[in-house]
Order: C-alpha cells, then structure tokens, then sequence
C-alpha cells in the first residue's frame, strides 16, 4: 500500500480495537438496566416499534438513494476521496446541529419530531459516503451494508463485535443474508440514543442539547464509515 493507505490502514485497526475494548462497568450496568426495561414492554409494542422503525428507514433508504454525488469521483486517489468524505461529514453535522438545536428548542413535540428527521439526515450521509468511495447504492447489497455500519456506529458494546464481523467479511456474508434482524436494529438504537433524546425534549436545555448532541451523533457515525470502508477496502488488498 502507498504511505497515506498505509497510515490510515493502521487508524482504522487502532480505531476497531478501541471498539472491541471491554465495556466499563458503567456501560455494563446500563445495558442491562435497559434490557430489564425492555421486558415490561408488552410484545405487542415491541412489534410495533420494529415495524415503525422498519418502515421509516426503508422509506429513508428509497429517498436517500435518488440522492448522487454531484462530482465526478471516478479517477480520484484514496486520498482525495477521504478527504471528500471529510468534507461531508463537517457539512452533515453542521446540518444535524441545526436540526437538533431547533426542534429541541420547540418543545416535547417537536424534540420527538428530531428522531425520523435525524435518522433521514443520517441515512442520506451514509449514501453519499458510499458512493465517494465508489459503491454503487442502487445494489440491495451495498443499502445493506450501510445498514450494518449505521448498526456498529450506534449499538451496545456487547453486539458490535458481532456487526463488526459481518463488516469486516462482507464480500462473503452478503450472500448469505437475506434481511436485517429488524428487532435487534430498533432495540439497538433506541437503547443507544434514548437518554439523549429524553434531555432534549426538557424545557430550557433541549436546544443546546439537541445541537451538540446530533452533532457528535453524525461526527461518531462519519468516524465508523470512514473506518468500516477503509476495511474493507484493505481486506482485499491483502
């Protein structure tokens, strides 16, 4: 590899083996508070959740594929193509702040009107990321795999190993997967992110916490693509 793939091939591996790192006690203990709370949730709203959340990413995932690249990437180096990934992603967190900051400031309503609108803002980044790292999206498997990274960017320590290595053998695992484990995907989510939204519909602090919070929300899910391709691009290098 030339130098600039090889520095970032040594990020990426310092970048998963922080991800693998043992969960604190704290990080332990809150997941298992969460997951005993899920169990006094009747099933049926479980359901209905998995189907709400279902529904809204795959409706996302239509809207975000009519989304290209405005620029012709086709002979650009890693290089440039990272850096154009890095432009993105400063643009794509100045954007989610701005949503947060303003439904959080609107109130209960409007701070749960945050959770559809930030998972669009998200999806249609993670789009425009594969598709500067020359992927076509318009593959079921490529709307696939960004499912799986959206997954290891926001879920609990304890299941990213699994995502991870669905990740890291993609080439192989996309033959053999039909469809997301929907339930898993919603419950992730919703264990990971739930705190935060809770704050940002409180009266006098949802605006500010809306803004930092969405925007180091995209700033983490810029750093796992970046990191997840770069793996993935390497792997066949090898």
């Amino acid at each position: 590899m030339m130098g600039y793939e090889s520095q970032m091939a040594e990020e990426a591996r310092l970048w998963k083996h922080k991800l693998l790192r043992r969960p604190s006690l704290f990080e332990r203990t809150s997941k298992k508070a969460q997951s005993k709370m899920n169990t006094f949730i009747p099933e049926k709203v479980h359901q209905t959740i998995t189907e709400s959340i279902k529904k809204m990413v795959e409706a996302t995932l239509v809207g975000s594929n009519m989304t290209t690249f405005p620029k012709k990437i086709d002979n650009l180096t890693f290089e440039e193509r990272e850096k154009l990934v890095e432009k993105s992603i400063g643009a794509f967190k100045k954007t989610a702040a701005i949503e947060g900051a303003s439904t959080g400031a609107g109130g209960i309503f409007l701070g749960l009107a945050d959770f559809p609108l930030l998972l669009g803002i998200k999806m249609k980044f993670l789009f425009e990321v594969a598709s500067i790292y020359g992927y076509s999206t318009k593959e079921y498997e490529e709307r696939l795999f960004l499912l799986y990274v959206f997954q290891l960017a926001f879920s609990s320590d304890t299941h990213k190993e699994q995502v991870l290595e669905m990740i890291e053998n993609w080439e192989v695992k996309k033959h053999e997967i039909k469809d997301l484990d929907w339930r898993v995907f919603q419950q992730e989510y919703r264990d990971y992110i739930d705190l935060v939204k809770l704050m940002q519909v409180l009266p006098g602090i949802g605006a500010v916490v809306g803004g930092v919070a969405n925007y180091q929300l995209l700033n983490q899910l810029g750093e796992c693509a970046m990191n997840c391709y770069r793996l993935r691009l390497f792997s066949k290098q090898q």
